[in-house]
């Protein structure tokens, strides 16, 4: 089995559980599942699955954007950045609160700096910065760079201002919260998020758990759907060389560098390299 699925994960589960019945779904626990990039238990939104061989294709997608609806609740921050923290402080809320964010969203636009909070799950000295967290340890993290392709307010009701970002992969929207809050001399934490896409999976497209339980096979979305490569098909002979990890001659009209190799039934048994005028294989499926 070899594709992706484009999962609707609701609010709740964490993503591994998520993958967890995935696997089930497809009928094998030792199914390989590789994630795209995981929500929190209280998000909600894509959540992109590489299923089998396919966790292989990961390294290749190299459109890693994501694009988020997320709500910022003013005057309150909290020890995890989000709702289901700890309140750690309040602030008052100026009164002009929505004009001061329509003026200081101009300054989060493009590449900035972002600390990547404690309640997330990188690494310090080989334990995971949740896990000290929970523990009331907090340690210094160095600054890393985010970018911020749009950022804009969609409305404002009392405290909660409701907004839509898209931004680069590793951008950490609770800590955007609190820098919003903070620049507009408030406190704030994140409410609700919803991940509208990753990549080149889109919410529209994504399926709920129980749609793809009711139709597995026609919820794996195929490799050339996700990654823009071209395709060729090889002979019987050319495949039998190229899936023994020998180099073949390359297929007339295949200009690209890398390629999808299928065999004469169509079937996908890996990716290759154009060297010259021969094809390497450089991901093998069978």
């Amino acid at each position: 089995m070899l594709g992706f699925v484009n999962v609707f994960k609701p609010s709740g589960p964490t993503s591994t559980q998520v993958g967890a019945r995935v696997r089930r779904i497809f009928g094998d626990r030792r199914l390989a599942v590789g994630h795209l990039g995981t929500l929190d238990p209280m998000a909600s939104g894509v959540l992109p699955l590489a299923i089998g061989k396919a966790t292989r294709l990961i390294p290749l997608i190299e459109d890693r954007r994501k694009a988020y609806a997320f709500t910022l609740e003013l005057g309150r921050a909290t020890d995890t950045g989000d709702a289901t923290g700890t309140t750690v402080g309040e602030a008052a809320i100026p009164i002009d609160a929505a004009r001061l964010l329509a003026q200081i969203i101009p300054r989060f636009i493009g590449r900035i700096d972002q600390v990547p909070p404690m309640y997330s799950a990188l690494h310090h000295e080989g334990r995971r910065l949740h896990d000290l967290a929970r523990k009331g340890i907090t340690v210094e993290r160095i600054p890393r760079k985010v970018t911020i392709y749009g950022l804009s307010v969609l409305g404002v009701e009392g405290t909660t201002v409701r907004f839509t970002v898209a931004c680069s992969e590793g951008t950490y929207v609770r800590t955007l919260c609190e820098d919003l809050g903070l620049a507009i001399g408030s406190l704030a934490h994140m409410g609700a998020l919803l991940r509208e896409a990753s990549g080149p999976f889109v919410l529209y497209e994504s399926r709920t758990l129980e749609q793809i339980a009711a139709a597995p096979e026609d919820a794996l979305i195929s490799p050339e759907r996700v990654i823009p490569l071209p395709t060729i098909v090889l002979d019987g002979r050319e495949t039998a060389e190229f899936c023994a990890g020998r180099l073949v001659p390359l297929p007339q009209g295949a200009v690209a560098k890398h390629v999808f190799v299928r065999d004469s039934a169509r079937a996908l048994v890996g990716v290759g390299e154009a060297v010259g005028a021969l094809l390497a294989p450089r991901k093998v499926f069978v």
